[in-house]
């Protein structure tokens, strides 16, 4: 672990993570390093640390003999913080790069060497996020798996909670480094993320240019921890700073781990954010996860975008996965409430209120016997197949198939007792009975009824609503905790092979404005 004093909230100056014949207070932000990954163009990439006030620092862009770039800045008074945009480089490398403070006779130089140019990309939220790659399926031949992949780097950040809003990490579990099995396998939910990793890799094999994962997450943790006081205020959460939740057992305290783990990286330039996380919100302020997430994602895409000068997109890439099943003692909605929520209730992304979006659907990536509990499945390789999906969709402009099929339209056949469903794209499927369901409302009460699948083809699905004798309000799919078996959901699309996500929809009928009514 490279880490600088820590006390009472208050962080001291990091061991030098560079060579140096400077005094400690001239220096790097933790995170600028040997090994590194720096945003490619059309961005610039942000270079910033801590010198002497007044003094003059020139930051110099080597490849072999070659000087590439120079940037010449001075250090801010009030801050004793420097910072300098390059220019927008070309993927690649490596280079050197070199920053040298000048104040009056005194000079100092800082090096690191073995920087690339290519796409970073920041990995946050709870455990799932960071399961470490000795945890999941297949975890000696996965860690083997590093020879071809030396250009994606890879950094992890301590475990670390602030009152305030720190500008640099207080710690860092894992500095750059190329990939190794050491470096991957580290532990038990230490580093590297699984995810993260996984999904980094997938890009390098489509890209084939650098890419850099920076991975900040923490078990049992809400998001109210990995939010600044912005969002949760225009969202109305409570200003209690603990819970009792059972399904909360890391930080809770509001921003905590945004002070602590996310606003100190805000200066860098991001390619965009993968996250994983909710879990610990299916007790904890559930309802209100419709808002809290998408504002957690736009703050954030605010910070960044500024702190990087501008150079960090406004609206840079967010992909999240789509909470898998969970072995619960329960059979309430929770899960499913969350999992909804994660869309702001659309059922899909991109929408409105989530702009540039992607989503990984994970509800049919169960595992009744994992090691780590079912809430933890090992089928990580999946999980970072599709996010990679969506990435390269809303990322990186590809035209592909990202996200499974919805209905786009309904049909009421009330007297053949049947509720036909149009989807979006190809559906393959297989019958099942009870993962569809329809609310039939009658005296004022109304009950969820299981809507077997009757007959699909193509694009169309026929449920069968007969058990059903009075007003039909509303169809969901596949509204439980644990909807189906690994792999085993009955609507998929069939080339992609990527599921239908979970949906919950009206039935009003448009021509009389009221709900359709079923014959007794």
């Amino acid at each position: 672990m490279v880490a600088p004093g820590f006390v009472f909230g208050l962080v001291l100056p990091l061991i030098l993570p560079a060579d140096t014949s400077a005094d400690v207070t001239f220096r790097f932000a933790s995170y600028i390093n040997n090994y590194m990954v720096l945003q490619k163009e059309p961005a610039g990439a942000v270079i910033w640390g801590y010198g002497t006030s007044g003094a003059t620092v020139t930051v110099t862009l080597w490849q072999g003999q070659e000087t590439i770039m120079k940037k010449v800045t001075s250090v801010k008074g009030h801050s004793n913080s420097w910072m300098v945009v390059l220019d927008p480089m070309k993927p690649g490398g490596p280079y050197e790069m070199v920053a040298q403070q000048t104040f009056g006779r005194t000079n100092g130089t800082l090096r690191v060497h073995d920087v690339l140019f290519g796409d970073v990309w920041l990995c946050s939220g709870q455990s799932n996020m960071q399961m470490t790659v000795s945890q999941i399926f297949n975890a000696t031949r996965e860690l083997a798996n590093t020879e071809a992949y030396q250009s994606v780097r890879i950094f992890s950040v301590s475990l670390i909670q602030a009152e305030q809003e720190l500008e640099d990490l207080a710690q860092v579990d894992l500095q750059w480094a190329k990939p190794s099995s050491e470096n991957l396998g580290h532990g038990i939910f230490t580093y590297m993320s699984a995810v993260c990793w996984l999904f980094g890799r997938h890009l390098y094999d489509i890209l084939q240019y650098p890419i850099g994962l920076m991975s900040s997450s923490w078990g049992g943790t809400p998001i109210e921890a990995w939010s600044s006081g912005r969002p949760l205020s225009a969202c109305g959460v409570p200003a209690r700073g603990f819970t009792q939740s059972d399904s909360v057992t890391g930080p809770s305290k509001h921003s905590v781990l945004w002070n602590a783990m996310i606003h100190p990286l805000h200066n860098m330039t991001l390619k965009g954010v993968i996250w994983y996380q909710g879990e610990s919100n299916v007790d904890f302020n559930r309802d209100l996860y419709n808002c809290t997430f998408p504002a957690l994602i736009e703050d954030w895409r605010q910070t960044f975008h500024r702190g990087s000068q501008g150079e960090t997109e406004r609206f840079f890439p967010f992909g999240f996965v789509q909470l898998s099943s969970y072995l619960s003692a329960t059979s309430d909605d929770t899960f499913p409430q969350i999992r909804w929520h994660q869309t702001a209730d659309f059922g899909y992304v991109p929408n409105a209120r989530m702009p540039n979006t992607f989503m990984a659907v994970a509800m049919d990536l169960c595992d009744r016997k994992s090691p780590f509990g079912s809430i933890h499945p090992r089928d990580k390789q999946t999980v970072a197949y599709r996010l990679h999906l969506g990435a390269r969709a809303v990322a990186y402009g590809e035209k592909l198939i990202f996200q499974g099929p919805l209905p786009e339209n309904m049909e009421l056949l009330a007297d053949k007792g049947l509720l036909n469903l149009t989807y979006s794209q190809e559906i393959q499927g297989q019958k099942q009975d009870k993962i569809f369901e329809v609310s039939c409302c009658r005296d004022r009460q109304c009950k969820w009824l299981p809507a077997p699948m009757d007959a699909f083809s193509a694009q169309t699905l026929a449920l069968n609503i007969r058990s059903c004798r009075g007003v039909l309000a509303a169809v969901r799919y596949a509204w439980t905790t644990w909807p189906c078996e690994y792999k085993q959901c009955p609507l998929y699309h069939p080339s992609s092979t990527l599921p239908a996500p979970p949906f919950i929809a009206s039935l009003t009928d448009p021509r009389r404005g009221k709900h359709s009514e079923l014959a007794e």
